[in-house]
Parts: structure tokens; C-alpha cells; sequence
């Protein structure tokens, strides 16, 4: 089968044109491409399948085999689908958790996420869904984080449920930017960025007094986002970063 690699301010994910539904769903075949030492490696699985009311559907796997949505990897998605000529001024596409708008902006894509309105305090951090669950946590120096370490005991702790959560560690440079750190779920390591995480991690700020738009620095590059705050949570929330082609190639299943 002929895949794509794509990269995402350093997420990176195997992308697969399935519009002929052709590929094999199954958890040990996901398990294995996404596997960084028995198949391609990646953070993720992303198939490009047709839709019936956007310009495509992208169905995305962790690397475990569970699904959710992945913001970065909705970007990647977007620019394979933009080299197949699936892509409109602005473009609409089908993810997880529903229907989402995308403009290209050169290297750069914006992507508007849908509304938040379940933030909520949680020993001594704040949890949000912003397409995937996420946990945030305020530190004061971002950099000295064992992520590891101190992300796999949240994400397990229980608070979570059974599924458990991605946990972020956030450190606010000024009022308009923010370092971010993600343990992501599925993957179950550090990442070095993660869009639905930057995203809950802006979104949080603004209970510390920051403002929109944020500038989002990650170990993979820098991403922005933009909101506006309502009575109920938060509405017109905007992620835009790079992402790019990195190799193609072909792999037995």
C-alpha cells in the first residue's frame, strides 16, 4: 500500500488515501505502521476516505489504535488532501468530533476547532475537551518537567475515567504567549506538539488573564490560537501552524 509522511510542528503521522476503502481497520495493522521500530513510525494514523457534505473525511488513529481528534494531524490532512486536489477556498472536512472549515495560508494552515463549553477546575489544573480530553497544568518553568514521568501518573490517576487523558504542562511567558509540553494518550509519551493540547492550553490561559490571539511555542515550533470567550465557554476558536510532506512510500500490510 502507498503511504505519505507527513510532520505538523513536529507531530508527525502516516497519511493513506482510503477513498477506494480499501485499507484494513484492524488495531494490530495500526499498531504496527504507527510502530517507530517494527513499521513506519508516527504519532498517528490518518486516512483520507469521500464524505458526503465536505470536501473529505479524516479518519485518525493513535497509535494504539484508539480514535479522537488530532488538530495537528487535521493540518496534515489538509495539505495531502490539498496535493489531491480535495481542497476548496476555504476548505471543509469531516474529523471526529464533526464538520470543521480550514484555510490555507501558504505554509501555514488555520483551522477553525469546534466550540468549548466543559472547562472545569480539577485538582489544582483545568480540564477541557477541545475534540480530545485534556488536562492542563500550570508550572512555573516548563523546561525542568520530567513530561514522562509526571504525564503518565495523570494521565492514569484515575481523575479521567477509564480513558483516561492528554496532560499538558504550561508555562506563561506574557500575557499573549504560552510554552507548551504534551503527554498525549495513545501514544503515551511526550510528543513534541500536540494541536487539540495548544488549543485547551490558550483556552485555560485566558482564566490567567491572557489574552487572544496566543503565540504557542512547542519543542516541534510555534503555533497560534485565537478565541473569543462567551458566557458558556469559548466560540470561534482558530489553530493555525505549518505542516508539510516529509517522504512517500510503499509498505506490505
Amino acid at each position: 500500500m502507498e503511504f505519505e509522511k507527513y510532520q505538523a510542528a513536529g507531530n508527525d503521522f502516516i497519511i493513506i488515501d482510503n477513498r477506494l476503502g480499501v485499507f484494513p481497520k484492524k488495531r494490530p495493522v495500526i499498531e504496527k505502521l504507527c510502530s517507530r521500530k517494527f513499521g513506519i513510525g508516527s504519532d498517528g494514523l490518518i486516512l483520507i476516505e469521500n464524505s458526503t457534505n465536505s470536501e473529505f473525511e479524516m479518519v485518525f488513529y493513535n497509535p494504539d489504535g484508539s480514535q479522537s481528534l488530532c488538530g495537528n494531524g487535521c493540518r496534515a490532512a489538509i495539505r495531502f488532501a490539498e496535493s489531491l486536489k480535495l481542497t476548496a477556498e476555504p476548505t471543509s472536512f469531516n474529523a471526529f468530533d464533526g464538520l470543521h472549515k480550514a484555510v490555507i495560508k501558504g505554509k501555514t494552515i488555520n483551522l477553525q476547532m469546534a466550540n468549548v463549553q466543559n472547562g472545569r477546575e480539577l485538582e489544582g489544573g483545568i480540564f477541557l475537551d477541545t475534540g480530545s480530553p485534556h488536562f492542563v497544568l500550570f508550572v512555573d518553568n516548563v523546561q525542568q518537567i520530567n513530561v514522562l514521568n509526571e504525564g503518565r501518573k495523570w494521565r492514569n490517576s484515575g481523575l479521567f475515567g477509564s480513558n483516561g487523558a492528554n496532560i499538558n504542562f504550561v508555562e506563561i511567558k506574557d500575557k499573549n504567549s504560552l510554552f507548551v509540553r504534551t503527554y498525549e494518550r495513545g501514544v503515551e509519551n511526550e510528543t513534541l506538539s500536540c494541536g487539540t493540547g495548544v488549543t485547551a492550553a490558550a483556552l485555560a490561559a485566558s482564566s490567567k488573564g491572557c489574552k487572544s490571539p496566543l503565540k504557542i511555542m512547542t519543542k516541534g515550533g510555534v503555533l497560534s490560537v485565537s478565541f473569543a470567550s462567551n458566557t458558556k465557554g469559548y466560540e470561534n476558536v482558530w489553530l493555525e501552524g505549518p505542516a508539510e510532506h516529509v517522504f512517500s512510500g510503499t509498505i506490505d500490510l
